[in-house]
């Protein structure tokens, strides 16, 4: 392709592959392709992106969980990323729902202008106090859970009485004890 073309990328992150739908300025799909979600697949997707043209920005749905490393990477090496909300419900219906489709539905929306979110860095002392938050709200569970299980009794369930309510005489107004087996 061209070298001075500009292209608009889409990325659909995952657990374990993320998909690149690339774009030219006329809105027409030059090509997809997934890798995996590794530092030698985001150093693939960003040269394979940079093979159709001069980048002019990358869409990235999904920054704040799995895209978080791709994010970090695109941004270290010097591409304009910007973050991209799902697409809604009625586009997924008209058009289906394929990692394909949702990376070129977010080269679209950058590219439209629809997407313009500046995508929070992970590098601030922000992210770092939410990682301190994260490890001491784990912390708390894991203190208060020994304390909660320890007043429980050793069955999860109460025991049966023996007694259904309808042998509980109507005039009570007190619960009537346990019964025990043995005879009265």
């Amino acid at each position: 392709m061209s070298e001075d073309q500009n292209v608009t990328v889409g990325v659909d992150t995952h657990k374990d592959v993320h998909v690149e739908a690339v774009l030219d300025q006329a809105g027409r799909v030059l090509g997809s392709r997934s890798f995996p979600t590794t530092m030698r697949g985001y150093a693939q997707l960003a040269t394979w992106a940079e093979s159709f043209g001069r980048v002019a920005k990358v869409g990235v749905e999904g920054t704040g969980s799995y895209g978080a490393g791709l994010l970090r990477f695109l941004t270290d090496y010097g591409l304009a990323v910007v973050e991209v909300d799902r697409p809604d419900r009625s586009t997924r219906r008209r058009l289906g729902k394929t990692d394909t489709i949702d990376a070129e539905s977010a080269a679209r929306a950058v590219l439209s202008g629809r997407a313009s979110g500046t995508p929070k860095t992970r590098h601030a002392q922000v992210e770092m106090i939410r990682a301190l938050r994260v490890a001491r709200r784990g912390a708390m569970k894991a203190v208060s859970k020994p304390a909660a299980n320890s007043t429980r009794s050793s069955s999860p369930r109460p025991k049966q009485s023996g007694r259904s309510f309808a042998a509980w005489p109507a005039n009570t107004a007190s619960v009537p004890a346990p019964h025990s087996g043995q005879a009265r």
